[in-house]
């Protein structure tokens, strides 16, 4: 099979991939042709007897463990060797019984139970017939001074054994798994055969009891262990190719048994022919230890020579890590255990564990063989080392933790006794598996490192490629991920056009501008089924065309790795070498192909979403167009669904209900608005089509009174299917209340007009009357009746007068001088007009004035007339006394408040307060005059023209305030006149 190998790496590299070229190559460098037939039988021929040998060493070894387990060695601890016809002492166990009962290096043993030993099988034979945890009687001889002792025999030390059976299953294990997944691979039934016979020189330990079964098993350890250096060393010189020196000289490999025959007819010879003895037995394994560790540093040798005179990069990787391994497997084993050994030293712990090394050859060549390109070698050594040190940390904790936990539940339950220790099996298999996954994962970062991550989290990478949308930051982040994973030294994105098989590139890494290059390469039809392009020399690829050559050579990229969705090439992800000048490992291109799928759809799934999101786009320019148009509207606008509940609530809506939206949104209508309000609505929604409902008075959660027009419309889908209703309010409270002032005024301009030209009539006979009336008042003043009804005339005369001159006031709308005034000095200057007024009244006056309240635009006297007007009103409301507050506030504009605890004015009067002539003083009390109806009206009057405001609250038995706002002044500039 070895003859196989070379033929077999030029048709991988060269790229011809045909099992039937294969066979012919291999056939022709072993020799002339073989018939199909005459091999086909040869194959079966070699699996049966491989078959049959397997299945008998496996039985062998099973009936050897189970006899060595029943079977106990009796032991003295002491190594006895012939020396002039009696056994002496020649190295004593510090801890064996031999050492405990007084024997030292250099006593003579005379003879056991008085029965006189002279060799070593006496000695054996006595032993056995005193067996295990016996007491024997030794008679000694130290110095000429004869001794006795009584020594009591333990079971001999046999760990080592087990140690080696787990390394022998191993490589059994490795070797069946080779044969059987990858049984037509080059060197496989020659690796296996070397697995074989390690299993058989590892496993097979004779018991002593030296019957026919016995000495099978001991010359079956004897010709497996002589056999494996020399299979090992046959197998390196033709793995993973036919060394130079071999393929010349082809009787070297003969040669190479020379040395397993001489030692296993020396074997014989010594058994047969020469007196056995203990030094003779120890010299034979002596030279055996020798023979096998200088075959395996051999080969060791030839391995980091192939490696270091390998012609191309590929071989050299092939090569480090089967090197590395194998010296890292013969090294420890013959620095801790042979070289020991063979200075005298008897096997001990450390000696015992060094042995485990041995189980990293079939680890690391197993994979080599079942991929025989030989490119993960790498990784599957690493993997070796890595199983081998957690195997032996995992069973040595294992164990560790029986021992503890069994001796916690003897202190807790000294008898206990075997349900003790299964207890503690138990209790530790339960809480080991998360400790032996804790040191898996730590010994595989300590060999991974950092990549280790890296390529652990690289799948995940790639499932959650789906959630990135955005293709230039998927690609960015793709290019920076596996650059740092793979270590690549060059990277590439190529995106399929448009057009059938046409590429471009989209994102790169490492590349010199390759500027315009011919991508058809990459969508050619090509006979091989790999999952991707493999180009070990871009500059050597005769198979393409020359446009293709010139592409891949600039380019420099040595894996092209399709990126399918639905059956469709997508994108081609290129990579170059790592950056140690190395090619990938397959696992690395498995994980690449795989990643291949997550990429392609991804790209796919980003192309297809920047699609979506342009249409998104325009939909939602247009969606935010018609909300604009809603939310701009000054008129609110509210949306129902079929149970009522409010769907949508503009922002005029929240200005003119005082609601925010997210506290109407999902609410039903009744939980909103007020009862008057619902009811209202569900009068409308009986009837189909528009409603309307006119100059709606709703309350509000701020307590406003709104005016409102509502119009109820059903809210229909393009296929004029009902899903709601839509309701339209449009607030008319200030257009309401500004009708009303226009209506007063108007009012107000007509009956000023009535007035000025009644006024004009009235005063000239008032003046006539009051002229003729003094006039006789004169030449009757010695009458005093008659004085007193002139003077009666004259009074109603004047009292006319002024009627006749507010009337002249009212109707008066321009004329007045308009300059800064201070506000609250005017306040002031007309409460000290009224001081004495309000004392006869017993009403209290309290002020708040505005410290810094800026000037307005108007005239002092006019506005002197108002607030006299507001006083005398409200010290007439109290009759029997009461507060009058005034105060003033800087806002927006400059308010004045007057307030106070009067009667009152009741509700059905509020609207006709302002009316000329209109008054409630028809029968004035005590002190009071009668009323003309005009204060008010004036009042009102002079506010318009100061463009000012006034407004009244009142509550029957609770007082009145009248609230007037003044437009600040363009020149305010605030007052630092204070009033107290």
């Amino acid at each position: 099979m070895g003859n196989d190998m070379a033929p077999k790496l030029l048709i991988e590299q060269s790229g011809v991939r045909s099992p039937d070229a294969a066979l012919r190559l291999a056939d022709q460098t072993v020799g002339a042709p073989l018939k199909p037939m005459n091999r086909e039988s040869q194959v079966r021929s070699v699996a049966v007897l491989l078959f049959i040998l397997t299945v008998a060493a496996v039985v062998f070894a099973g009936f050897n463990f189970n006899a060595e387990w029943k079977f106990l060695v009796p032991d003295d601890g002491v190594w006895w060797v012939e020396n002039g016809g009696r056994l002496t002492a020649d190295r004593v166990d510090p801890n064996g019984p031999g050492a405990k009962s007084g024997i030292k290096p250099g006593d003579q043993l005379i003879s056991i139970n008085g029965q006189d030993i002279q060799n070593m099988s006496g000695l054996e034979r006595q032993l056995y017939r005193n067996g295990v945890w016996s007491k024997a009687a030794y008679s000694l001889l130290r110095q000429s001074v004869p001794l006795d002792s009584s020594v009591i025999l333990v079971p001999a030390e046999r760990s080592l054994n087990n140690w080696l059976r787990l390394i022998a299953l191993i490589y059994l294990g490795i070797g069946l798994y080779v044969l059987l997944r990858r049984w037509t691979a080059p060197g496989s039934t020659h690796f296996y055969i070397f697995c074989l016979v390690s299993f058989i020189a590892y496993s097979f330990k004779y018991t002593g009891k030296l019957n026919d079964f016995d000495w099978t098993i001991y010359w079956g350890n004897i010709a497996a262990g002589v056999l494996q250096p020399a299979l090992f060393l046959h197998f390196v010189l033709i793995f993973p190719e036919k060394r130079e020196f071999v393929r010349k000289h082809p009787w070297v490999l003969a040669l190479v048994y020379v040395p397993a025959a001489l030692l296993l007819t020396a074997h014989v010879a010594a058994m047969q022919w020469l007196q056995a003895s203990e030094r003779l037995r120890w010299n034979l394994d002596r030279m055996e230890m020798s023979y096998g560790s200088l075959f395996f540093l051999a080969a060791a040798v030839v391995l980091w020579y192939s490696y270091r005179r390998a012609s191309t990069t590929i071989l050299r990787q092939q090569l480090k890590w089967v090197t590395r391994g194998t010296v890292l497997a013969i090294v420890p084993y013959t620095i801790f255990y042979v070289i020991p050994y063979l200075m005298g030293s008897l096997p001990g712990a450390g000696m015992k564990v060094s042995a485990l090394s041995l189980a990293l050859l079939p680890l690391t060549f197993g994979y080599a063989i079942f991929r025989y390109r030989l490119m993960d070698v790498d990784l599957i050594f690493k993997r070796g080392v890595v199983y081998t040190l957690a195997a032996a940390i995992v069973v040595g904790l294992y164990f560790a933790l029986v021992a503890g936990v069994a001796l916690l539940v003897h202190n807790w339950r000294p008898n206990s006794g075997s349900m003790g220790l299964v207890l503690a099996v138990v209790v530790t298999a339960l809480l080991f598996d998360p400790v032996r996954k804790w040191i898996q994962d730590h010994i595989d970062q300590f060999f991974y490192r950092t990549s280790y991550d890296y390529r652990r989290t690289l799948l995940e990478f790639g499932r959650e490629l789906g959630a990135e949308t955005n293709l230039n930051t998927l690609l960015a982040s793709l290019i920076d991920r596996l650059s740092r994973t793979l270590a690549v030294d060059r990277m590439a994105i190529f995106l399929a056009g448009d057009a059938a098989g046409e590429f471009a590139l989209a994102k790169s890494f490492g590349l010199s501008a390759p500027g315009n290059v011919d991508l058809s390469f990459l969508s050619a039809p090509r006979p091989e089924q790999a999952g991707h392009l493999f180009f070990e020399n871009t500059h050597q690829v005769p198979r393409e065309t020359t446009e293709a050559q010139q592409a891949i050579a600039r380019l420099d990229l040595n894996y092209y790795i399709p990126c399918h969705a639905q059956h469709k090439t997508i994108a081609v992800l290129g990579l170059g070498k790592t950056v140690q000048g190395d090619f990938l490992s397959s696992e690395d291109m498995e994980l690449l192909e795989t990643l291949g799928g997550y990429l392609g759809i991804a790209i796919q799934n980003s192309q297809l979403y920047a699609s979506l999101q342009q249409k998104a786009a325009e939909y939602e320019r247009l969606k935010d167009f018609n909300e604009n148009i809603v939310e701009s509207i000054n008129v609110g606008v509210m949306a129902l669904d079929m149970e009522d509940r409010i769907e949508s609530w503009n922002a005029q809506m929240e200005v003119m209900y005082a609601l925010p939206r997210w506290q109407t949104l999902t609410q039903p209508l009744k939980a909103i608005f007020p009862a008057e309000f619902v009811e209202e609505f569900d009068r409308m929604r009986q009837d189909a089509g528009i409603r309307n409902l006119y100059k709606f008075r709703m309350k509000t959660p701020a307590g406003e009174v709104r005016t409102v027009n509502v119009a109820v419309a059903p809210l229909v889908t393009r296929k004029f299917q009902v899903i709601g209703r839509l309701v339209i309010m449009d607030d008319i409270t200030e257009r309401v209340d500004l009708e009303a002032q226009l209506s007063q005024a108007d009012k107000l301009s007509s009956i000023g007009l009535l007035a000025a030209g009644v006024a004009h009539e009235v005063n000239t006979p008032l003046a006539v009357i009051s002229s003729y009336t003094q006039m006789l008042s004169k030449q009757l003043q010695g009458d005093p009746q008659k004085s007193g009804l002139l003077e009666k005339i004259t009074r109603q005369t004047f009292r006319a007068s002024e009627i006749v001159n507010n009337l002249l006031n009212f109707s008066r709308t321009s004329g007045s001088e308009i300059g800064d005034v201070n506000v609250n000095k005017v306040i002031a200057d007309t409460l000290a007009l009224l001081e004495h007024q309000f004392k006869i009244a017993k009403v209290e006056v309290q002020n708040a004035f505005e410290p810094k309240l800026p000037p307005i635009q108007g005239n002092a006297g006019r506005l002197q007339q108002v607030f006299l007007n507001l006083f005398l009103n409200a010290k007439d409301a109290m009759p029997g006394g009461g507060t009058l507050r005034v105060s003033t506030l800087n806002g927006e504009s400059v308010s004045v408040s007057v307030s106070d605890t009067g009667t009152g004015i009741a509700p059905e009067n509020i609207q006709r307060i302002y009316d000329p002539f209109f008054t409630t003083k028809t029968s004035p009390r005590e002190g009071q005059a009668r009323g003309t109806g005009l204060g008010l009206s004036v009042t009102y009057g002079i506010i318009q023209e100061h463009a000012g405001k006034i407004r009244v609250e009142s509550h029957p038995g609770a007082g009145t305030t009248f609230t007037l706002d003044f437009p600040l002044s363009k020149k305010a500039v605030p007052s630092k006149a204070e009033y107290v």
